[in-house]
């Protein structure tokens, strides 16, 4: 006498077919975070962007400061001059441009802040959507399979 085995597979694909998988709204949150992610990429392209022109006008100004204390002068004294000149330039440019790298790093920051606490608003209703979506569409389908 031969045993027959139950087909679980069968039985399993009939158990997932009763509950129906929404992949809207895992489309809608994976959406949110491509979104974010563009976002925060833009900041942090932004954020080099000036920081790049920052260094480069710096270094143009550090070369022609250069160039003008290089040059000649006539009384040895003149040349002592011209390094304190360039000494005490360089030092007043230096703190202007560490003020404007700090601006910079503050607007990152705030940037970013922002866009995470409006993600999170987003994902939030996204989820929230999704399992509202999800409870409805468990309802329907237990409904269903006890109407059966």
């Amino acid at each position: 006498m031969a045993a027959k085995t139950q087909d679980y597979t069968a039985m399993m694909k009939d158990m997932m077919g009763a509950f129906p998988v929404d992949t809207k709204a895992m489309d809608e949150a994976f959406k949110t975070s491509a979104t974010l992610n563009e976002k925060l990429s833009a900041v942090a392209l932004e954020a080099a962007e000036k920081s790049t022109e920052i260094s480069a006008k710096w270094t143009k100004d550090t070369l022609t400061k250069l160039a003008d204390m290089s040059k000649v002068k006539k009384e040895p004294a003149d040349y002592a001059k011209a390094m304190t000149d360039f000494a005490s330039a360089q030092a007043e440019v230096a703190a202007e441009n560490m003020a404007a790298y700090a601006e910079i790093a503050k607007k990152v920051q705030m940037d970013t802040v922002e866009l995470m606490m409006a993600a999170g608003k987003d994902f939030s209703e996204d989820a929230t959507a999704a399992m509202k979506k999800a409870t409805d569409d468990m309802t329907t389908a237990a409904q269903k399979a006890s109407a059966k």
